[in-house]
């Protein structure tokens, strides 16, 4: 969920001031920014360490985990989903639209089929039957709990992503620019996070106003601002650095290494490039996006030629990029490590409605993918079932796996980040190996 609250002043500072920076000026050691809202933390290792960079893929709209990653294992989700089922692996000779196995019990869709090469290399990991321990069907509610890092409470400050960054050193002491959030405004998963900006495109981030005085008026505020107190020196600083750091990144001219090919939708943009930033080097170490268009409540077209397959499409788009990051990204080189979490804030029902669709439920699948992800596999923490007399409600896939283990493992084992009461508040998350050394 983005958050487009502007601060009060004039409209060209607002939007180089869209959030309230916790900030420090390049060479300013950390402890002396330390906000007041911080409990007392060890700070993660800095620079030469072996932490990764980490992007994080919000699915909003509430995605159908039974329809990327199908459990053909279950009977009872074909008698659940007579019409929108996706047909098992090894069904009938001449069966269209197989699912591709995965382990003998679940499947991709032939949407999730580009991620199988990353699954066999062992770098993607599938949870199954993950989620909120809220149960709410809001959209809104589900979400906010997902991006603040603890649910039913609506008075936690900031991000758990934006509460990791204040609470660890910045890989690179003299980056402008820790974390970039895809949109408009600041999503809610970074907020509270040092140097972390709202670009929707970094391809023309620029000052708002006219173009033709952009440099100008960009140097003015660098001269103007660079002799007032903090934050408001190191804030105009950082944003007009950040201008001049993106500008010397050639991102429309980027190459994708081994072969990989971006689609050229909208995420397939914004993987391409995070891929750009990512081997830029410039001190970028939380990436944001979001994919949305996952609300199917009708005609919800789980496969090629089945009511306009828009699930398909869609399901496909977010499958070939994030496959052409696994080949460019995870299996290039890059001066630190990588890790992709994908998540959306709840699942569909078990069971299909009467518009060939799904409507809001509960567990859900999500996936992470890097080369220290303990991958090639599909965990959960028992699978729930679906026959009718187990599910949640008589109609949810029950949640059996908190999605708070899975982030706050990689927070502290792939980020060096320790301080895991702070960014998941009153929580005691559960290792279930995700990652390896």
């Amino acid at each position: 969920m983005s958050d487009d609250t502007i601060d009060t002043g004039c409209q060209e500072y607002q939007t180089l001031a869209r959030r309230d920076f916790l900030t420090m000026a390049g060479g300013v050691g950390l402890a002396a920014f330390v906000p007041t809202w911080l409990p007392q933390v060890v700070m993660a290792q800095s620079s030469n360490s072996s932490r990764d960079i980490v992007v994080s893929v919000f699915l909003s709209g509430g995605t159908d985990g039974m329809s990327m990653v199908v459990p053909y294992g279950d009977p009872d989700y074909y008698t659940g989903r007579p019409t929108i089922a996706i047909a098992r692996p090894d069904a009938a000779a001449g069966t269209a639209n197989r699912a591709t196995n995965l382990d003998g019990f679940f499947g991709f869709s032939p949407g999730m089929a580009p991620l199988y090469p990353a699954y066999q290399a062992g770098d993607l990991l599938v949870a199954h039957a993950t989620g909120s321990v809220d149960n709410s069907r809001s959209h809104f509610d589900a979400q906010r709990y997902i991006e603040v890092g603890k649910p039913r409470d609506v008075n936690v400050a900031g991000g758990w992503l934006g509460r990791h960054l204040a609470t660890s050193a910045p890989l690179r002491s003299d980056a402008p620019l820790r974390a970039i959030g895809f949109t408009a405004g600041l999503p809610k998963t970074l907020e509270l996070g040092p140097k972390a900006l709202p670009i929707p495109n970094p391809t023309n981030f620029t000052i708002g106003g006219n173009v033709a005085t952009a440099t100008a008026r960009t140097q003015w505020l660098a001269q103007n601002y660079s002799q007032a107190v903090n934050p408001v020196s190191a804030n105009a600083l950082d944003s007009t650095n950040t201008i001049a750091l993106l500008q010397s990144i050639n991102i429309t001219g980027y190459r994708p290494a081994n072969g990989a090919v971006y689609p050229t939708s909208g995420f397939g943009n914004v993987l391409r490039s995070t891929a750009a930033l990512i081997k830029a080097d410039v001190g970028v170490e939380a990436i944001h996006a979001f994919k949305g268009g996952w609300d199917t409540h009708s005609n919800q077209g789980n496969v090629p030629g089945m009511d306009g397959q828009g699930m398909h499409n869609n399901m496909l788009d977010l499958a070939n990029a994030l496959a052409a990051f696994h080949a460019d990204v995870v299996q290039g080189t890059t001066t630190y490590g990588v890790t992709v979490v994908v998540i959306s804030e709840f699942g569909r029902n078990a069971r299909e409605n009467g518009d060939r669709g799904t409507d809001h439920g509960r567990g859900n699948v999500a996936f992470t993918m890097g080369r220290k992800i303990n991958g090639g596999r599909v965990l959960t923490n028992g699978w729930p079932g679906l026959a009718r007399e187990v599910l949640e409600s008589g109609q949810d896939l029950r949640v059996t796996l908190d999605h708070r283990d899975i982030l706050a493992e990689i927070v502290q084992n792939r980020l060096g980040n320790p301080n895991l009461g702070v960014i998941f508040p009153d929580y005691t998350p559960r290792f279930r190996g995700v990652t390896k050394p």
